[in-house]
């Protein structure tokens, strides 16, 4: 069930529209199968950044702290975005990108631009992407494949034509199971010197232009010996026999036949009819497609989204502040997603360990941060846009709240999730998780409430009120920060590969502590049960002006009533 519907009325007739057009396809569709014995050259990272400007800069801001690695917060959409406009304007050996998602537009275009012209200098590019969204304009990215020092590989690919995601999902239903695990990863690495995490894909909607909403994200951009970790579990993906080439899927006839769909599409003021609803709830994209250095689109408010993206500057790597520490990364490997029914069967006796920072077979990037929370003594804060606890998560909670440990967390509130029905999983475990005495917060969807949460506010950030929650954090007794890909439900412990970065930082914990505590006093609704009987009470955010809330705040009743009709159909596993 990748695809998780977003919040708007005309879902339920969208829903039996799709529903119909299923079967149709599901008569007229051909089988297709995935290409046999593909050519994927093995490459690796960069040896040593030494002797490139990025990792001679890390060097020398490094000092005395020689086995620390340095992190700066990203908790902005302008920052986020000037961050990565740096690492692809400053490489000079390797760039490469890991992504569940690269949408069509502004934002991706002037980013790839620059990508491109790394790789015009000689630097060698990478771009692994999960094939769910590779189609429709989205595909158009996959043309970067065919330019020089350019290499492009998609992730656990569906059989089928790129110009139809309905028809490669039919034609997949035989493995409903191999559809539903997706490639979550988010890794931009420079040289094997600098690289950022977090949970931001590539598009409009994070990093402050999108239309319909903007995501409230975080990422880090991380410098020194632990981007060495990110570099090999990059290689351990790039390498995976689920990486395949785009050249053994899609052609370039194809991808010309894509072009000049989405151009059509454009001119007729038409947004991609064909774009799925993703997994963890990003937007369809919006904007002109990504066309190399993109065609302009005709409309006001497209030519205005442009200017605003090319106005935007890269960071000065030079001074923008680091704090330096110890850290390291976890990630899932990528036999989490099996190829085949050996792979899905487990690694065979003996099989050597996995490399730096991958998890051992059987243990996830959740449940390794289930481990942490179990050193717990204090506090726990945790932002988890979808936060659907599993057996595991309620017994960890359970288990630290024994230990009186305070936990809060900000999760989405049925208004700002953008794939309402994956509150009802949350929704019916709200309950039970403030009997444990866990406080939980509700981010409000307005953006002009919630422009101090996590650094959003201030120029950049445009499109309509609506904000969405998509940051995924942990801060452990102020001492430990884990920023990473994650969310705190069954879909990501599993099925999704994740990764996280671990750091063991008071001063950065303290920082991003600040930031999620603004979040929760000023942006969010805090949950409580009703004092004067049943049910549930939202309290309003301080100095919001607004008044507490006895059901779902900002939410329709004609959604509330779906939801809870819906609700029960749907296992906490799909969601």
């Amino acid at each position: 069930m990748p695809p998780r519907p977003r919040a708007t009325g005309r879902w339920l007739p969208t829903a039996l529209r799709a529903s119909a057009s299923l079967l149709i396809a599901l008569a007229m569709t051909a089988c297709a199968e995935l290409p046999k014995n593909v050519d994927r050259p093995e490459s690796t990272a960069l040896a040593s950044p030494a002797g490139t400007t990025l990792g001679d800069l890390v060097t020398a801001r490094r000092g005395t702290a020689a086995s620390a690695s340095g992190f700066a917060l990203l908790d902005g959409p302008q920052s986020a975005y000037g961050a990565r406009l740096a690492l692809a304007e400053g490489a000079q050996k390797t760039l490469d990108l890991q992504y569940y998602a690269i949408h069509a537009d502004a934002s991706t275009g002037r980013l790839m631009r620059s990508v491109r012209e790394a790789a015009a200098r000689g630097v060698r590019v990478r771009i692994l992407i999960d094939d769910f969204h590779s189609t429709g304009r989205n595909a158009l990215v996959l043309g970067l494949a065919y330019e020089p020092n350019i290499q492009v590989r998609l992730f656990n690919p569906l059989a089928g034509a790129r110009s139809s995601s309905l028809g490669r999902i039919v034609n997949s239903l035989g493995d409903a199971k191999r559809i539903q695990q997706r490639m979550h990863n988010k890794l931009f690495i420079a040289d094997n010197a600098m690289g950022i995490t977090g949970g931001r894909n590539l598009g409009d909607a994070y990093f402050g232009h999108g239309d319909a909403g903007n995501f409230v994200d975080l990422d880090v951009l991380a410098a020194g010996p632990v981007v060495r970790e990110m570099s090999k579990s990059f290689d351990s993906y790039w390498n995976n026999e689920r990486a395949y080439p785009v050249q053994s899927l899609v052609s370039r006839e194809e991808l010309d036949k894509i072009r000049e769909k989405a151009r059509a599409e454009r001119d007729q003021g038409k947004a991609s009819s064909d774009a799925p609803k993703p997994p963890d709830g990003e937007p369809r994209p919006s904007g002109a497609a990504f066309e190399g250095d993109g065609a302009k689109d005709k409309s006001q408010a497209e030519a205005q989204r442009r200017a605003r993206v090319w106005d935007q500057k890269p960071v000065d790597l030079k001074t923008l502040p680091f704090v330096w520490a110890p850290a390291t990364l976890i990630a899932d490997g990528p036999a989490k997603i099996a190829a085949d029914a050996q792979a899905a069967a487990g690694p065979a006796p003996n099989a050597p360990r996995p490399p730096a920072g991958e998890l051992p077979a059987g243990e996830t990037v959740v449940e390794g941060l289930l481990q942490f929370i179990g050193q717990a003594r204090r506090d726990l804060l945790i932002i988890s846009p979808y936060f659907v606890p599993g057996p595991e998560i309620k017994k960890a909670f359970a288990d630290a709240r024994a230990r009186g440990v305070r936990i809060r967390v900000l999760t989405n509130s049925l208004a700002s999730n953008d794939a309402p029905i994956a509150h009802v999983g949350y929704a019916r475990h709200r309950e039970e998780m403030l009997g444990m005495g866990i406080e939980l917060y509700e981010m409000r969807s307005e953006q002009a409430t919630v422009g101090s949460a996590l650094g959003t506010s201030g120029a950049g950030v445009t499109g309509e009120s609506r904000a969405m929650l998509h940051s995924k954090v942990l801060v452990l007794d102020g001492r430990l920060l884990v920023v990473g890909s994650m969310n705190l439900d069954l879909r990501s412990q599993e099925q999704n590969t994740e990764i996280a970065l671990l750091i063991r930082s008071t001063a950065l914990s303290k920082q991003a502590a600040e930031l999620i505590e603004t979040s929760l006093r000023e942006g969010a609704w805090h949950v409580e049960k009703n004092p004067d009987g049943a049910g549930l009470v939202w309290r309003a955010p301080q100095g919001s002006g607004l008044k507490d809330a006895r059901s779902e705040p900002d939410a329709s009743v004609g959604l509330r009533m779906l939801l809870k009709v819906i609700g029960p159909l749907a296992p906490d596993s799909m969601l």
